[in-house]
């Protein structure tokens, strides 16, 4: 007997997903839905799933879980919590502006920003930035030290940052040259990185923006991503390459970044929108 599952498609700065409730409906199966439902030609289409869940710990007030478009499991994804933000508070599920998210990265708390009864965009504490984690960067500690991969003959060079889940910054002179499917697949692979990476292609750009392009581990080109924007400005501002504050311009649209001194934490803010909804039966 097949089962009707209501989902809702959200996007920030372009990166899509699907999400469902899971207060009201349960998904067994999560990583072969996320592939299956994931498919822009056969399925609904989106970067992955997202699970929306009453959080079972009283330090958190709902969770998040995320699956890739391949059915892998995410730790985290700055645009997805900030969508959260926004379906929780226009749905009227909360009547919270301060909500306390659970993720497989720890607790990120939203701040929503509300005009006319809806939410406009979101702040997400993303906590502190970590230049070391043995289990996901086999390379140099030292966050000073420029790491470089080669892959198909090519160099780049590098920084490790870990935003809860791992990212490799690559500052280069002309974004557009890049080929990011090529050069992002393969360094995602690359061995000092165990359970795979997120890669970054950045630039700064005359007017102090930096203009970054994404690989994301387990969805491939996505036109954004919420944790690389912050990997991106931290590793910018750890290089002297800009300031702790950035506007980071991705292919689905601009993310506020902020590295404040008095907590080490990064915040990022940016929009949450509703694309459209619907039901799907599972088998």
């Amino acid at each position: 007997m097949s089962q009707t599952i209501r989902f809702t498609k959200m996007q920030g700065a372009g990166n899509d997903y699907i999400y469902v409730n899971t207060m009201q409906h349960a998904l067994d199966n999560p990583r072969q839905v996320a592939i299956q439902w994931s498919d822009r030609h056969r399925g609904i289409g989106g970067d992955g799933l997202v699970l929306i869940g009453k959080s079972p710990v009283p330090e958190a007030d709902y969770t998040m879980r995320i699956f890739n478009a391949d059915g892998s499991e995410a730790m985290m994804c700055g645009n997805a919590s900030r969508c959260i933000g926004k379906y929780l508070y226009d749905k009227r599920i909360t009547q919270e502006q301060h909500i306390r998210l659970l993720t497989l990265s720890g607790v990120k708390t939203l701040e929503l920003h509300v005009r006319d009864q809806q939410v406009d965009a979101v702040t997400v504490d993303m906590l502190q930035p970590s230049f070391e984690n043995r289990d996901l960067f086999g390379g140099s500690t030292d966050a000073r030290v420029l790491t470089e991969l080669t892959v198909d003959g090519q160099h780049y060079h590098g920084t490790f940052v870990s935003m809860g889940n791992p990212h490799f910054v690559v500052f280069v002179s002309d974004i557009l040259a890049v080929d990011v499917a090529h050069a992002g697949a393969r360094l995602e692979c690359h061995e000092l990185f165990p359970n795979r990476c997120n890669i970054e292609f950045a630039q700064i750009m005359s007017n102090g923006d930096i203009r970054t392009r994404v690989w994301e581990r387990g969805s491939g080109i996505t036109m954004a991503c919420g944790t690389g924007a912050c990997a991106t400005a931290v590793a910018a501002a750890y290089r002297n390459l800009a300031g702790r504050k950035s506007r980071i311009v991705m292919d689905g649209g601009t993310l506020e970044i902020e590295w404040r001194q008095t907590d080490n934490h990064v915040y990022m803010t940016g929009p949450a929108a509703f694309s459209f909804e619907g039901e799907i039966n599972l088998p």
